[in-house]
This record gives C-alpha cells, structure tokens and sequence, in this order.
C-alpha cells in the first residue's frame, strides 16, 4: 500500500495532504475517570507503563506506530488489518496479564474499535473518516473486546487470523446509518469471543421454586406448588423479568440443594424459596428473594392467606409477593448501576435501573436515565425496549417542561420509536410508545389510536397500552370511553411499582368526565407517590377549582409553578393533545383562573 499525496494544496494549508490507506485502531480505558479518583498516582503510573510495553514491544513487532496519546487512550495505525489485529491481540493479553492479582475495583480493562480507510496522514495524527468510524466502533465493545468495521472483516481470514462474530447492523452516536461490526478474539482452540447477549438478557431471570411444608398434614402438601405456580402466573405478566416455567422448577420441589446449584441448573438470576405451615384454615409463609451471584437476601417476608383463598386459586398474599419482589429487584439492579461502572453492567441492570430512574421526575436522576439507556443502546443490542423506552423518555421530558429544545426532542422521540417498530414491528410496548409520540408530537389521533389498538391486540394484558388509549380519549373529550379504559389499565396493574403514573392519567380521564371528586382522589393517590409530576398537579389544581375548592386550588398552582417556572396557558395549549377539543378550551380557562400566565 503506497502513500501518494493529493492532486493540490488544500486553501489554507501550508503542504499538501498526504493520503495513506491505514488501519487505525483506537483503545480507551474503562472508567479512566474512576480509576484516577480511587488511584491518581497508581492509575497513571500503570497506564505509562503499560503503554511504554505497547510502543517498545508490541508494535515493532507489528509495524504499528502510536500516532498519539489520548490521556486514557491511544490512537494507533498500521500498514494493513492483519497485523493491526494481532497487535490488538496482544494487547488485549498483556492487559489481561496486568490485571491479575488487581483487586476488581481497580483493574484497567480497554476496549478497542479498528476500521480501514485512507486517511490523512501527519507526523503527530491521522484525520479522516476511518479515524470516526474506530471510534464509534469502540463504543460498542464491552470492557475487553475488541470491534471491527466490515472493511476490516473482508481482509481477515476467520479461524486463521481471527474469530469473528457478526454483530449485524449496530447504530452508534452521530451516525444517521447503522454499521455493520464484528467482533473478534484470539484464534485457538478454545472459543475467546462471548456470546452476544440474547434479547432475553434485557431481563434478568427469576426462579420460583414450590415451597416445602414444614409439619403440614397431607391434604396441604400441595400448597407449595399451588402458591409457586401463582406466582409464576403472575410475574410472567410482566415483560420485565424472564420467569423459568413451573415444570422446570418443581423438578427441584423437597430437594436439598444450593443457592448456586439452583441458578446454575435453571440459569436463574434471583430465586424465590421459602417454607409454610399451616392451621388448618390459614398458611403462614416464610418467603425470601435472593440474588444468586452474591447468596444475599434482597427480600423476605411473612405472610399469611386462608387455605380455602389458596385453593380455590384467590390467594391474597400473591399480589403482594409479586409486588414485593418485582420492587427489590428494580431496587437491587438500581443499587448495582449507582454503585459500579456502566460498562461491567448487564443490560438488564441498565434498563431496570433507567425505568426506575426514569419514573422518580428528578432532572438529575431523569438525566442518569437516559445515560443508562444510551448505554444500553451503545453496546449495539437489536432490541427494540431500549428504543422504546428512550423514546418515551423524550415524551416525559417535554411534559415535565424540562426540554431546552422541544423540537429536537419531537425528531428524537419519532425516530427512538421508529427504530423499535423496524426491529420488532408486534412488540406491545413499542406500539404503545409510538401511539404516545403521535399523541403529544404529532397531534395524530387516528394514529395514535391505531397503534394503541395494536399494542392491545398484541397483548392484551398490556396496561400502558390500555392507559395510554384511555388518555387519548380524554384529550377528545370522550370521558366514559377515557374512564374505561384507564380503568381497565389499572386493573391489569394494580401492584406496578409505577401506579403513581396510571394514578395520574387516571385522574385525567375522571377529569374529561366531569367526575371531578374520582379525579380529586386519583390525583392525590398520585402526588402521595411521585409529587414532580407536572401533570398530576395540573389535574389536582383544575378538579379542586371545579368542586369550588379556589383557595386550595391556587395553592396546588402555586406548587405547579415552582416545578415549571415557565407554564403559561398558551404554552401550555400548544403543547396540549386536547386544545383543539371544548374539553382543551374549558381546562385552559380554569388554568388561567387558578393562576397560571395567560
């Protein structure tokens, strides 16, 4: 591969640019910033000598030349894409070897993307497309891998230079067109290259395992199984956690067998376990949650049910459990992303933890949301939740008043919930979202409805797609339709750890019926939950005016205000789904009243 220099000086450059076909290959340092705030002294002193290592033996070797040092990285290029590989190789091993015996917290993991393409070369840097796309590319490694443009896959033979996994077309920052990127690891015999994680991943897996008696007579031995079979039943209904089937776990029924051993055998994340006695009439059950990478109890509770409830398949302390324990996981994975770095997170600690972030309406815990749902979508997963979810995001962040640039949020929110449908044009939750974005961005009704309407369809037991249907009548001023509906949501999820918000929208649809002491105390069973939510305030201000409550009902705008320092009537209108309905203009008028600026 020859350099050869450009036809003519480019203006206002003092030589002409020399152009070269390079593979350039970027490495960055994980969580450089953590690194240096536990460590500075030692965290530098590492990298230098770990970079020296690369420039005196690693690259000779491979006709590589550090083009530059980036502080927490390195900018590298070389002559062709096989000896770029084999340096990425070796560094990749030498930092593995610097890392044994280094506690876990401060172990130096790299990441590294490599493309091919000319570029300009200098004496101290290279610019050009190439020198971009290594970069996007790096962001979608995982600590320790190594990612590959197609270019650089083409010149490589598998099995012999490398082993390479597709990763499809992955969509990365900046970028309006996916890429197609590989992954690769060391050739041998043994396979270096992990699996990608599998769409199912972006929920964790829980076992429930029959509960054993302790001293029941016979007839109430299978009380266990029953409850266990509840549960399953009703945690399957959420699409946030994997739940392992019922013939799988009762194989496990009376067995004395590990924490480790059960999550190995079912490829469990958490197990719920416990025991029961009973006097005859009623059964007192010890249950626990516990997470099986650490053995720890996350969560354990007595509790206690009628046999006639149980057997008749009406226990009441099933809702419970399964609140409890959809609860201490949400919990548990929002502990592990505040406390470690995001790139040694599972998605499904990600995407649990944006959810909850997402739902408390702090800007800063709000903002933290959507970085972990970025992440999740850096890493080039082909699903379609974190788009949806992101998008949904964009909607929240609009309504709460937050946004700096309500259009641009409108162009992401549409094209977040674009990219869910193309990769799973059926899933529920995506059809639901996309509905929501037609509602408040595009004033689509008809659309919208459409959506919704396949969102139920797909899944009838979906109650975001039940409440969002219902809102949409509320907004066209179709109140008993509004109520049904918002109803029938809340019914399907009478435990969702976030009620506050089909509380909320629930208040809305009352509201569109003129109900306004059923939209009073929804409101309130809302705030008692989340009180920064813009809208719930709004609907409280306007159902207490209604009910000729004037003084409280300033009060609560007062409260609106302090939130969205910026609401005016007109804003407000122009945002609105429902101004051009009588319901839009009758609620802008008692805004004005209560005291928001026209």
């Amino acid at each position: 591969m020859s350099d050869s220099e450009s036809p003519g000086e480019e203006s206002g450059l003092a030589r002409p640019m020399v152009w070269a076909k390079r593979a350039v290959l970027l490495i960055d340092v994980v969580e450089s910033v953590r690194l240096i705030e536990q460590d500075e002294t030692g965290a530098v002193s590492r990298w230098l000598r770990f970079v020296e290592h690369v420039r005196n033996r690693i690259l000779p070797e491979n006709s590589g030349r550090i083009v530059k040092s980036l502080g927490d990285g390195l900018l590298i290029d070389f002559a062709d894409v096989r000896a770029a590989v084999a340096a990425a190789f070796a560094i990749q091993q030498a930092s593995n070897r610097g890392n044994a015996g280094v506690p876990p917290e401060r172990q130096m993991h790299l990441r590294m993307g490599l493309e091919v393409s000319d570029v300009v070369i200098e004496a101290d840097d290279v610019h050009g497309r190439g020198v971009n796309l290594a970069a996007r590319l790096m962001t979608l490694a995982n600590p320790g891998e190594i990612i590959i443009s197609a270019h650089a896959r083409d010149q490589l033979t598998a099995d012999l230079d490398a082993e390479i996994e597709d990763l499809g077309d992955c969509f990365v920052r900046h970028l309006s067109e996916p890429v197609r990127a590989y992954r690769v690891g060391a050739p041998g015999p043994r396979p270096s290259i992990q699996r990608v994680m599998l769409q199912e991943e972006l929920a964790p897996t829980i076992a429930v395992v029959p509960f054993a008696g302790r001293g029941v007579p016979q007839e109430h031995e299978v009380l266990g199984e029953v409850l266990a079979e509840e549960i399953i039943r009703a945690l399957s209904r959420t699409t946030d956690m994997n739940v392992i089937s019922r013939l799988s776990t009762t194989a496990l029924r009376s067995r004395q067998v590990t924490l480790d051993e059960i999550g190995t055998l079912l490829n469990a994340n958490y197990v719920v376990s416990g025991k029961y006695s009973t006097d005859g009439e009623r059964v007192m059950l010890d249950v626990e949650l516990a997470e099986v990478k650490s053995g720890r109890v996350v969560w354990t509770e007595r509790l206690i049910d009628s046999v006639a409830g149980i057997v008749r398949g009406e226990p009441e302390m099933i809702g419970r459990i399964v609140a409890e324990v959809s609860a201490a996981i949400i919990r548990r994975e929002l502990e592990r992303s505040q406390s470690q770095p995001l790139p040694t997170l599972k998605a499904y600690s990600l995407l649990l933890a944006a959810i909850a972030l997402m739902h408390r309406l702090s800007l800063r815990e709000f903002e933290q949301a959507r970085e972990l749902l970025q992440t999740l979508i850096d890493r080039g997963l082909r699903h379609a939740i974190p788009y949806a979810r992101l998008a949904h995001w964009h909607v929240l962040r609009t309504q709460q008043g937050w946004s700096d640039n309500a259009q641009k949020d409108h162009f992401q929110a549409l094209e977040c919930a674009k990219r869910a449908l193309d990769i799973d044009p059926n899933l529920s939750y995506a059809l639901a979202v996309d509905g929501l974005v037609h509602t408040h961005f595009l004033k689509r009704p008809d659309i919208a409805n459409e959506r919704y309407d396949l969102a139920i369809a797909a899944d009838p037991n979906n109650g975001l797609a039940w409440l969002l249907r219902g809102t949409q009548f509320a907004f066209m001023d179709e109140g008993e339709r509004a109520v049904a509906d918002t109803q029938r949501a809340i019914s399907l999820s009478p435990l969702d750890p976030q009620r506050w918000y089909y509380d909320s929208l629930a208040a809305s649809a009352h509201l569109s019926a003129r109900q306004y002491d059923r939209s009073l105390d929804a409101a309130q069973r809302s705030l008692r939950a989340n009180r920064k939510h813009t809208s719930t305030l709004r609907v409280l201000a306007i159902a207490l005016w209604q009910l000729g409550r004037h003084d409280d009902a300033r009060r609560i705008a007062k409260e609106l205000m302090a939130l969205e320092p910026t609401l005016t009537v007109n804003r407000w209108l122009q945002r609105s789904p429902s101004a051009p309905y009588s319901i839009g203009r009758e609620l802008a008028g008692v805004l004005k009243q209560v005291g928001v600026p026209e």
